[in-house]
């Protein structure tokens, strides 16, 4: 027993000191003058290590002498008032001493801009403010504002700019651009067919993103709201960026003393290079422009007008060739690897048209009166036609790579054709007049606003699926031949809707110890049902005095959506035009802490949330198609718990990260099924009725987590690397249509990681750039290289059923994009 502990001790010994000898860290030392451009000394000089919080700074004569690491690679920042800031590198030996002379020029006076924050960020639950300078540097197949959102939100879809919150799906989101409203294409069947968001990137000067708890003053969807603003220039500017995916451009400027100006964009995107590596091969021909701008004129100190205007058209064409799918099951009784081999003839062709046209004019009556009148008209034409038939070979496939047979498949067990056809047709025209204004009363702001919206709607349907399976055709009738599933409608509907709201914002105390309150009530009615309905809301912050800088928000309030169209269609392509809107009572509470960590700023918010749900529309989504009840036949609810990490994990570069926990369920009324027992026969003797119950809804994620890192390089901040990760617990898949098997399969964890690495070409210093130089006008330009899908992961996206010779149904994942390279040049002006 001694001897044991002679043993141990002597182990700690060791440990302690190996530990101390590597804790001590090894040092060199960096001396030197620095200098004005006439060799006098300057004084007071800022000198840092790069990445370091503290430095040292010159002496009255310009000397100074710094400890710095040894060993490995190191930055000295030095800087000056009204002089460029001056990098030097350095790699020396332990103890080594280096002397250097440094000469600093005078820079540009620069004068920076005073902001004062009325925290708006951290007193309205549910609001989230990203940085729009961090979309370009997001890497993300999909470049916009929606990207970025999804880092707060989660996704399991990086090929599409829709997104969910909270348990909700892609049409319970409002979008607004400078007070506009925009809507998306309804017909899109999947995401590799989507074209460009509406929002253009590099036009949007600020983001307000609400996730839950928003205010009256917003319309009536039951998710989020995104509310856009872009830029107002001051000066003379644009961007372009040229990528393997897409490309843009954009100009802006002020003119006509200083009373005009404009902010043009214009993109194009192509999806080919993502698509070619899909697991369907054949010709994809995907194309996606549009075209925005911005004017505003200040008519004269009370007045302004504005013009919003948008163009865009998106075009998909894809001639398959064949499909090769590969899974594999594991149970008890059967394990095999599983393989779907598919050929394809046929071709499909869609088109994807909106333009937008909006006017505003804008009159400040004095300082305490604002007011607002706004007219638009959003038009979206959608056309698909589809006639792809395929024939299918299903088994068991060899992946015995010394085997002649390696990928094909050995063991047949199923074998079909299958036809798809479509030819659909889609018009949506919404004409919006709307006012809206507010009044400064000291401690309270009044706002109020009203809308009227005509909505025209031309819709023709027709699709039909033919399914053989065996060379039986499904579902089997020896009298006739059968279509397995036919949707054929047509509807014209024109719709009158009518909303507003009135809200008062009131502010109690000081800045020391605050407390606010919004309170308000929104209106609709819609002449499509007949449904007039009043939603109350109301929102609150407190802000205690404590040493602590931590607020707390609380807000409740009801939240209905209107059908619009998709909501109306059922499964058999009829229409229920008395469908009423969707409805919801919702409760936020939460807090926001500032505080210091890593001698940084950080900010952590947190947020618990309940949705209790009636009158729901249940859902199934298969891709990004929404497929509804078109009924009001379910209740449901979610609950759950976000946290969000921002702050400065490396000094000078902005990440955060982002968890939520929640559980969404739904209850469908007359859910019920037959269980059925047979006899040896295969007849039924005797039956059962099965209640659903609760279920769990087709966007429940049980865990969602998302991080945007920024970092550089210790030696040289020109160098950056920008990392994305996203994970997201399974999502339950229901087979379309089916009660008995709702919630039968799951998706499983969506996980995606991409990353960027980008190297600054050309700085803001024009100084040196010669007068012939054909970059003498540019402020910078950064090259990206992007690695999307960094671990190459088969997120799966939905399942395709098939059959074998014996019935039985097996599922075969259709898979997301894999590990893509993509090259990024930016320049700014």
């Amino acid at each position: 027993m001694k001897k044991l502990t002679h043993q141990i001790l002597f182990t700690a010994i060791g440990i302690l000191l190996s530990v101390f000898v590597f804790s001590q860290k090894k040092s060199a030392w960096v001396s030197g003058k620095v200098l004005d451009e006439n060799e006098n000394p300057l004084p007071h000089v800022s000198v840092v290590v790069l990445g370091r919080q503290t430095g040292i700074s010159t002496n009255d004569t310009g000397y100074f002498r710094i400890k710095v690491p040894a060993d490995r690679s190191f930055a000295l920042l030095f800087s000056y008032t009204g002089y460029k800031t001056e990098q030097k590198n350095f790699l020396l030996s332990e103890n080594e001493k280096e002397v250097i002379t440094l000469r600093m020029e005078r820079g540009e006076k620069i004068l920076q801009e005073v902001v004062i924050s009325d925290q708006r960020d951290r007193r309205e639950a549910g609001l989230i403010k990203p940085n729009p300078k961090s979309i370009i540097n997001l890497p993300s197949p999909v470049m916009g504002v929606e990207s970025l959102i999804k880092v707060f939100v989660g996704s399991n879809n990086e090929l599409t700019s829709q997104y969910t919150v909270r348990g909700g799906n892609y049409d319970e989101n409002l979008i607004y651009v400078n007070d506009f409203e925009v809507f998306r294409p309804y017909l899109v069947n999947n995401a590799q067919q989507e074209g460009l968001s509406f929002i253009n990137p590099e036009l949007v000067r600020n983001i307000n993103f609400y996730n839950g708890g928003y205010q009256a003053r917003y319309g009536d969807k039951m998710s989020s709201v995104l509310d856009i603003q872009y830029k107002k220039p001051k000066t003379f500017g644009g961007s372009a960026y040229v990528s393997i995916l897409e490309q843009g451009l954009h100009l802006e400027g002020i003119t006509g003393k200083n009373k005009l100006t404009y902010l043009v964009g214009v993109r194009n995107r192509t999806n080919k290079n993502i698509l070619s590596r899909q697991e369907t091969q054949g010709n994809y021909v995907p194309s996606s422009s549009d075209l925005q701008a911005l004017i505003t004129y200040q008519v004269n100190r009370k007045w302004q007008a504005e013009f919003l205007g948008n163009i865009s058209t998106t075009k998909f064409t894809l001639i398959p060739e064949y499909s090769q799918l590969s899974s594999s099951v594991f149970s008890p009784y059967f394990s095999a690897n599983l393989g779907l081999d598919i050929y394809f003839q046929g071709q499909e062709k869609d088109q994807y048209g909106t333009n937008m046209l909006g006017i505003s004019a804008t009159n400040q009556v004095n300082k305490r009166l604002k007011l607002k009148w706004l007219a638009s008209r959003f038009e979206d034409k959608e056309e698909e036609n589809r006639d792809i038939s395929g024939a299918y070979l299903f088994g068991e496939r060899d992946f015995d790579k010394s085997k002649p047979t390696f990928g094909l498949i050995v063991n047949p067990l199923g074998a079909g054709v299958n036809q798809n056809f479509s030819r659909n047709k889609l018009t949506i025209t919404d004409w919006n007049f709307s006012h809206k204004g507010s009044y400064d009363i000291g401690k309270h702001v009044v706002q109020w606003g009203l809308s009227y919206d005509k909505t025209l709607i031309s819709d023709k349907l027709n699709e039909w699926e033919y399914q053989d399976s065996a060379g039986y055709s499904l579902p089997f009738n020896p009298s006739y031949l059968q279509l397995n599933n036919v949707l054929k409608s047509a509807a014209d509907l024109r719709i009158n809707k009518l909303s507003g709201y009135l809200q008062d914002n009131i502010v109690f105390g000081d800045t020391s110890n605050s407390f606010t309150l919004q309170g308000g009530i929104r209106y609709n009615y819609n002449s499509l049902n007949k449904e007039f309905f009043i939603s109350p809301r109301i929102g609150a912050s407190w802000k205690p005095n404590w040493k602590r800088d931590i607020i707390f928000r609380v807000a409740a309030g009801s939240y209905n959506q209107p059908p619009f169209y998709r909501e109306l269609r059922r499964y058999d392509g009829t229409l229920n035009t008395a469908l009423k809107s969707q409805k919801s009572w919702q409760g936020v509470v939460g807090f926001d802490y500032n505080f210091k960590g890593w001698n940084r700023p950080m900010r952590l918010t947190t947020e618990a949330y309940y949705k209790s749900m009636t009158d729901v529309d249940p859902y199934d989504i298969d891709n990004v198609r929404i497929r509804y009840f078109g009924n009001n036949n379910a209740k449901a609810y979610a609950a759950g718990i976000e946290m969000r990490l921002f702050g400065e994990l490396v000094k000078d570069a902005e990440s955060w990260v982002s968890l939520g926990i929640m559980s969404a369920k739904e209850n469908i009324i007359g859910d019920s099924y037959k269980v059925y027992t047979l006899d040896s026969l295969n007849q039924p003797t005797d039956s059962s009725t099965v209640e659903g119950g609760w279920f769990r809804r087709p966007t429940d994620r049980r865990i969602t987590f998302g991080m945007f890192f920024q970092d550089y390089l210790s030696t040289n901040k020109n160098f950056k690397v920008y990392l994305s990760t996203l994970y997201g617990s399974n999502l339950p898949y229901n087979i379309p249509n089916s009660i008995k098997y709702r919630n039968a399969l799951f998706i499983e964890p969506y996980i995606r990681v991409d990353i960027g690495f980008s190297a600054l070409l050309l700085d803001s210093d024009k100084s040196k750039r010669r007068s012939h130089n054909p970059f003498r006008g540019f402020d910078n330009i950064w090259a990206t290289l992007e690695v999307f899908n960094l671990i190459d992961r088969a997120n799966t996206i939905s399942y395709m059923l098939i059959k074998d010779f014996s019935n039985n149904i097996f599922t075969m994942p259709n898979r997301l994009t894999p590990r893509l390279l993509n090259l990024k040049v930016v320049a700014r002006w």
